[in-house]
């Protein structure tokens, strides 16, 4: 059963742009839930070869354009449909954040953001991915970063170690005005996420 549904409409849009990208190899649009606005999910789609698909990713064929999301997204976009607006391309899911996810403050705009995201991608992720985990940024709020953790790391009985003696640590000595790293990972698989904070 496919995972999404994307329309006539905007699957002749991807398409589109798909072709102008100039790239050797087939290229897939790659959709992932980056966090919640608004009490909704929010969403980020880029292209990227198929032949990178990681394995905690997964490639569903739409006529013959690849999407591929990521394997922590499968039950939130169950249902979804990718349409195309008049301001764009929409998406319509029927699922809704669990009150804890809502409840994350803050945005992902700004440079402390910036200076979260950067070093989670240089210094964090190389580190964690060996035991096949992975960490991305929610939100931050003030001075507060909230994360969510995947892989290897979600569910982990050592991810509050990983987060307090590990990631909690690069981070905090990299960016100097972070003051606290919040853990909002649904460690559950399908429950609410539960909150583990690392205060300086």
């Amino acid at each position: 059963m496919a995972i999404l549904t994307v329309e006539a409409d905007a699957l002749q849009m991807i398409r589109s742009l798909r072709d102008q990208e100039g790239t050797e190899g087939e290229v897939g649009l790659l959709l992932e839930i980056t966090g919640v606005r608004g009490g909704q999910f929010s969403y980020d789609l880029a292209f990227i070869p198929v032949a990178d698909l990681q394995d905690d990713q997964v490639l569903e064929r739409h006529d013959d354009l690849a999407v591929i999301v990521f394997e922590r997204d499968v039950s939130n976009l169950q249902g979804a449909s990718l349409g195309l607006t008049d301001e764009g391309l929409s998406m319509n899911n029927p699922n809704s954040p669990s009150p804890a996810m809502a409840a994350v403050p803050g945005d992902l705009e700004g440079p402390l953001a910036d200076q979260v995201a950067r070093v989670l991608t240089e210094s964090v992720n190389p580190s964690i991915a060996m035991h096949g985990g992975a960490a991305e940024l929610v939100s931050v709020d003030g001075t507060v970063a909230y994360l969510r953790l995947s892989g290897g790391c979600q569910g982990c009985g050592l991810a509050q170690v990983t987060l307090s003696q590990g990631i909690d640590r690069i981070l905090r000595e990299a960016i100097p005005e972070l003051t606290e790293v919040v853990d909002v990972t649904d460690h559950g698989a399908g429950s609410n996420p539960y909150y583990q904070r690392s205060k300086k």
